[in-house]
C-alpha cells in the first residue's frame, strides 16, 4: 500500500494554476493570505496551498510579517505555501513595501493562466514563473496537512527532468488554445505537489518528527501500510505492534511520537475520513459503517459526532444538500 497516495486519493487533491508571471527588475509581487482568496480560486476546497514554480531567472522569497529569513529561488526551484500566509517575491530583498514596484496577486475568473508581464526598470534579465493553488479535503482527517512546513522550497535537481520543465511545455502548448490544456496544467500541479513532498521527505532529518516523517521510519512506515491498505481489520494495539516486530509499549511510544497520534486514534480516525467520502458519494449510513469495519450503525454514528462534532446524517446533508436519499 502506497500510504501517501492513498491519503491524496481520499483528501481529494485539486490543483489549478492561476497565473503565468514574466517580470523584469526592478520587481515585487504579493501574494494575499489564500484565506482572503481560497472562496474564489477553490470554492468547493476546504483546505488551499499556495504554490510557485520559478521556469527561468530567480527571485528574493520572503514572508510578509518577516518571520523567516528571505531566501533566493533559482529557476527550477519550487515554493509552497502551504500554511497560506502572505509572502512576497521580488528581483531584490529591499524592494519590500514600496508601492511603484509591487504587482497584487489577485484570482481572475478565467481558469487558464492570467498572463501578467511586470516590466520595472527594464533590467535584462528575466523572471518567469507560475502561481496556482492546490485544493484538498482538511475534514473529517487530513494526516498530511499537519506534517507539511508553513514554507517549503524544493530545489531542481542536479540532473534528470523535472516539473518545471512539464509547465513550461504545458504553457507553450496553452497558446496554441489546444483543448483540454486547463486539465493538463491542472495535473501538473497535482504532480508537482507529489514530487515536492516525495523530496521533502528524503530531505527530513533524523530527528524530524511528524506524518511525513513517520513514512520514512520502518516500524511505522510498516504499520502505516498496514491501516491503509486493511483499513476494516480489527486492529489491536498488541496485533500492530506484532506485525511490525516491537513491543506493545515500544510501538505505541514510536508510532505516536512521529504521528503525533496514538495507533489505535489513528485507526479509528482514517476510518471515519473513508466513511465521510463514501456518505459524500451516497451510500447509506448503515453501509458506510459497515464499508469502514464498524460492527454496528449506532457505534458509528457516536465514534463520527464524537470526532467530527456532528452525526453522519447532518454531515452528509451539509455536503450533499442536493439529495433526498433517507436511512430507514
Amino acid at each position: 500500500m502506497d500510504v501517501l497516495s492513498d491519503v491524496l486519493s481520499a483528501v481529494r487533491l485539486t490543483g489549478a494554476v492561476f497565473f503565468d508571471v514574466d517580470a523584469s527588475p526592478p520587481w515585487c509581487g504579493v501574494s494575499p493570505g489564500v484565506e482572503r482568496i481560497a472562496r474564489r480560486v477553490m470554492p468547493d476546497a476546504e483546505r488551499v496551498i499556495a504554490f510557485h514554480a520559478i521556469l527561468s531567472g530567480s527571485c528574493w522569497v520572503s514572508l510578509e510579517d518577516a518571520s523567516a529569513v528571505p531566501f533566493l529561488a533559482n529557476a527550477g526551484d519550487v515554493l509552497v505555501v502551504s500554511g497560506g500566509a502572505p509572502h512576497m517575491m521580488g528581483s531584490s530583498r529591499e524592494l519590500r513595501g514600496n508601492p511603484d514596484l509591487t504587482l497584487y496577486y489577485r484570482p481572475v475568473d478565467a481558469l487558464l493562466p492570467f498572463k501578467l508581464t511586470v516590466h520595472g526598470g527594464g533590467g535584462d534579465e528575466h523572471s518567469r514563473y507560475v502561481c496556482g493553488y492546490l485544493g484538498c479535503d482538511a475534514r473529517p482527517f487530513n494526516p498530511l496537512l499537519a506534517s507539511l512546513p508553513a514554507m517549503m522550497c524544493v530545489r531542481k535537481p542536479a540532473t534528470g527532468g523535472w516539473v518545471t520543465d512539464l509547465f513550461r511545455i504545458a504553457l507553450a502548448e496553452g497558446s496554441t488554445k489546444r483543448p483540454g490544456g486547463e486539465t493538463v496544467l491542472a495535473k501538473i500541479s497535482e504532480l508537482m505537489f507529489v514530487e515536492v513532498l516525495r523530496r521533502h521527505i528524503e530531505g527530513l532529518s533524523e530527528e524530524s518528527r511528524g506524518w511525513l516523517s513517520g513514512l520514512r521510519d520502518p516500524h511505522v512506515s510498516q504499520a502505516l501500510r498496514l491501516i491503509h491498505g486493511r483499513p476494516t481489520e480489527p486492529w489491536t494495539l498488541e496485533e500492530l505492534a506484532q506485525q511490525v516486530g516491537l513491543s506493545r509499549a515500544a510501538f505505541a511510544s514510536r508510532f505516536t511520537e512521529f504521528v503525533e497520534v496514538p495507533p489505535m486514534q489513528y485507526v479509528a480516525r482514517w476510518r471515519l475520513q473513508l466513511a465521510a467520502r463514501l456518505i459524500e458519494q451516497g451510500a447509506s449510513l448503515a453501509n458506510a459503517s459497515v464499508e469502514v469495519g464498524y460492527e454496528s450503525e449506532a457505534a458509528f454514528n457516536r465514534a463520527f459526532k464524537k470526532f467530527v462534532g456532528v452525526p453522519p446524517g447532518a454531515w452528509r446533508k451539509r455536503h450533499q444538500p442536493q439529495t433526498g436519499q433517507q436511512d430507514g
